[in-house]
């Protein structure tokens, strides 16, 4: 395939890309956390005013550039001790709770170790867009300290003559935060998180915060979905992991201030993979999904939040991809019928990207596959965490070309165009 275009920009992993989060003390084997609280808390109270305001000015010293209200922040995080503990907060002045504040929060990378498998949508604001350019955005897989997995988000633009401009990350990140969560439990089940109000998209982090996703949110798959009466909604598929165990949850936005992160029910959703469809086929929800692990399946199902077993779509079957084959993100509606982006594993665990077209109506009949990976990793693209891969979680279709973001060896993020009239010819 010979017509793709490269870009030369990428996206690297970042250790100066810093957010505040609350920092959890470890519970003792003898169940002492609540009292490691409480101590803590009474050191500072019991410091002179002159040393806790001498103790704060050197915390802010090292800290107020870096972040976004540190002072707000702060006080936010003292407001959930006080509640914990059931302090009284009008006899603590303002230096002593920022203090404390400061002493239950720490600074964390949430992508010092990589930046990888993005997915891409158009942007739900095209206000002020000229004709022939699109307003893109981009969620990233971040891999921060304990190899923890969080969602980043991007901002840029395609243009009429098919450039690709990102937007410049802000100066400062914030996570999402669930509101009215209490801080001495973890919750279970579907919850929402909210992005800060001063903090633009490009800026904002979620992270990790039920059991379920304790140790990850992996491989986001995000596409824009238009419900039977056309509204909008942003859905994308992930893999929350606990350290142990993986299941799929679905993300929920129509506005991306609030998210929904609901756990999926029904037997498909103990496996990682999974690809909505962008809207409803003959009346049903429909998934691309892996099931065992080696071949590609297609699932339906009347409830977006519940997926059982489905039928067997593709096997591997050239040699690039006989390890096993998977979705690269949902599938895009064309003319000519569903174009979906699959990635093969062949010898010595070496990724790369082919597309396949399924039939409109009836997305069970493949219509053509590419015979070659039509993206592979090659030269300074098979270096990295995990050598020889290329991996995305979704591309977009702008005009006549499919603009493919992709992980390079789960470290960078590397960009693609490519003709859709020219992946057709191929297959």
């Amino acid at each position: 395939m010979t017509e793709i275009f490269y870009h030369s920009l990428r996206l690297h992993a970042d250790p100066s890309r810093v957010v505040v989060r609350p920092f959890q003390l470890a519970m003792q084997a003898n169940g002492s956390a609540p009292n490691r609280t409480e101590r803590l808390v009474h050191e500072v109270l019991a410091m002179p005013a002159d040393e806790a305001r001498a103790q704060l000015e050197r915390v802010l010293k090292d800290f107020e550039a870096r972040h976004w209200q540190t002072r707000r922040v702060f006080m936010t995080r003292y407001d959930a001790i006080e509640a914990q503990l059931d302090l009284d907060g009008a006899r603590i002045n303002d230096e002593k709770r920022q203090l404390i504040g400061a002493y239950f929060c720490h600074e964390y990378s949430y992508a010092a170790a990589a930046l990888m498998n993005p997915s891409a949508v158009p942007h739900f604001d095209q206000s002020g867009m000229p004709s022939g350019s699109l307003r893109i955005l981009m969620s990233l897989r971040a891999v921060g300290e304990g190899h923890i997995s969080s969602v980043a988000f991007r901002e840029g633009i395609i243009t009429e003559k098919g450039e690709l401009k990102l937007a410049p990350e802000p100066p400062f990140a914030t996570a999402t935060d669930a509101a009215n969560k209490r801080e001495d439990t973890v919750p279970e089940g579907p919850v929402t998180v909210y992005r800060h109000r001063d903090s633009t998209l490009s800026g904002t982090v979620i992270f990790p915060i039920t059991k379920a996703q304790s140790n990850g949110l992996e491989d986001l798959r995000l596409v824009q979905f238009e419900h039977d009466d056309g509204e909008l909604e942003w859905l994308g598929t992930y893999t929350a992991y606990n350290g142990s165990q993986i299941q799929s949850e679905l993300l929920r936005t129509r506005d991306f201030r609030a998210f929904e992160l609901v756990p999926m029910t029904g037997s498909a959703a103990r496996n990682k993979g999974m690809a909505l469809f962008p809207r409803k086929v003959n009346g049903k929800y429909m998934m691309i999904g892996r099931q065992d692990g080696e071949n590609l399946f297609l699932l339906e199902s009347d409830e977006v939040t519940h997926w059982d077993e489905g039928q067997r779509l593709l096997e591997p079957k050239f040699p690039w991809e006989l390890v096993q084959i998977g979705n690269c993100g949902s599938p895009i509606e064309l003319d000519e019928g569903w174009l979906l982006l699959t990635h093969g594993v062949g010898a010595m665990r070496k990724y790369s990207i082919g597309a396949v077209l399924l039939d409109k109506d009836d997305p069970s009949r493949v219509l053509g596959r590419t015979r070659e990976p039509i993206i592979a990793a090659a030269d300074e693209d098979r270096e990295g965490y995990v050598p020889n891969v290329v991996y995305s979680c979704g591309a977009l279709r702008h005009e006549d070309t499919l603009f493919i973001p992709y992980g390079v060896a789960d470290s960078s993020v590397a960009f693609a165009f490519a003709p859709i009239s020219a992946l057709l010819a191929v297959m």
